[in-house]
């Protein structure tokens, strides 16, 4: 009977355990989050999205997704959202325009002052059509940094990892970053002369420590691209990118660029 008692009284003690952890869970939702993990292997830097708790009803989200079409492009920059917390089922639901919304639906399984494990689904709704991607495990971390103001200038640069983009000749090359949310991409000729590369457009945003660009060259034909880096420092003028990015056969590496502030 001893045992019987012991036993029950260790559940007990797990269960509270469990569930703790999950007390007040708006006040801990608060602050800026980014995905680590996606069904128990890391995640990929193209993958990634931040969203950030403003409050218990209120929250900022910036996504660029990976699988977009030419008519579905994907990119949102602080979109704001409306927030609702049922038990530990988090609804985040943003307008993004008058006939497209998005709704991410978060089960906590469990939280703590800088990691959350959840259950994660996300619909998009056009015209009231709703369409259904598959859900996935997911663990996120707490963003404790934002370089959204400190990328604005100009930057020289180039790779500095063996493998890094697909975009990349491994020459240094320019960013002007704007404040705006556009920037100017330049090239250097072979008599030492930075130019700008024309695009027929060229924008980006840095929300916490991830960066997303997107661009697309003039002349007829051409399709837009993106590229997304996880900026891991900006230090005495000096910002440092990295990124965890996949071969065509499953197998992941890790690419890192530097970049040195023009004055």
């Amino acid at each position: 009977m001893k045992k019987v008692f012991l036993m029950l009284a260790v559940a007990a003690t797990i269960l509270c355990g469990c569930n703790k952890d999950k007390d007040n869970l708006s006040d801990k939702l608060i602050g800026k989050w980014m995905q680590a993990e996606i069904d128990g292997l890391p995640a990929l830097t193209n993958e990634k999205t931040v969203i950030t708790f403003i409050s218990d009803t209120k929250a900022i989200l910036s996504a660029s997704r990976a699988d977009f079409t030419q008519t579905e492009s994907k990119w949102n920059a602080y979109l704001e959202c409306d927030v609702q917390i049922d038990g530990d089922i988090v609804t985040v639901t943003g307008q993004i325009n008058e006939s497209k919304s998005i709704v991410y639906k978060y089960t906590v399984n469990s939280i703590t002052d800088n990691e959350m494990s959840c259950h994660f689904k996300v619909t998009s709704y056009t015209n009231g059509n709703a369409f259904h991607y598959p859900e996935e495990d997911v663990v996120l971390k707490r963003v404790t940094v934002d370089y959204k103001n400190d990328v604005v200038g100009i930057w020289e640069g180039r790779i500095t990892s063996q493998e890094g983009s697909e975009f990349d000749d491994g020459e240094l090359h320019r960013w002007e970053y704007k404040a705006d949310g556009t920037y100017i991409y330049y090239r250097q000729t072979e008599e030492g002369q930075w130019v700008d590369d024309v695009n027929a457009f060229a924008e980006y945003f840095v929300d916490g420590n991830l960066l997303c660009t997107r661009w697309l060259n003039n002349g007829e034909g051409q399709f837009e691209n993106r590229e997304w880096w996880e900026i891991a420092s900006i230090t005495n003028g000096v910002m440092s990118w990295t990124a965890l990015r996949n071969h065509d056969d499953g197998t992941t590496y890790t690419a890192t660029f530097s970049m040195t502030k023009v004055n």
